[in-house]
């Protein structure tokens, strides 16, 4: 069985955002604007996706 995973990118700046975005954004594995990242999908990932959603666009991966 395969792992779902989202492709996660970062849009809009973390400067000035709150320190609990910014640890979510990081979480992500995101560091810079237009940078994107392959997760999995989980609870938790879809969670901090969630909470910062007006930074990030985010795309499902056919498996």
């Amino acid at each position: 069985m395969e792992k779902k995973t989202v492709t996660v990118t970062l849009t809009k700046s973390v400067h000035g955002r709150l320190k609990s975005h910014k640890a979510c954004v990081a979480g992500l594995g995101l560091r810079k604007i237009r940078q994107s990242s392959v997760v999995e999908d989980t609870p938790s990932v879809r969670g901090m996706i969630n909470k910062v959603a007006y930074m990030v666009s985010v795309e499902e991966n056919k498996a």
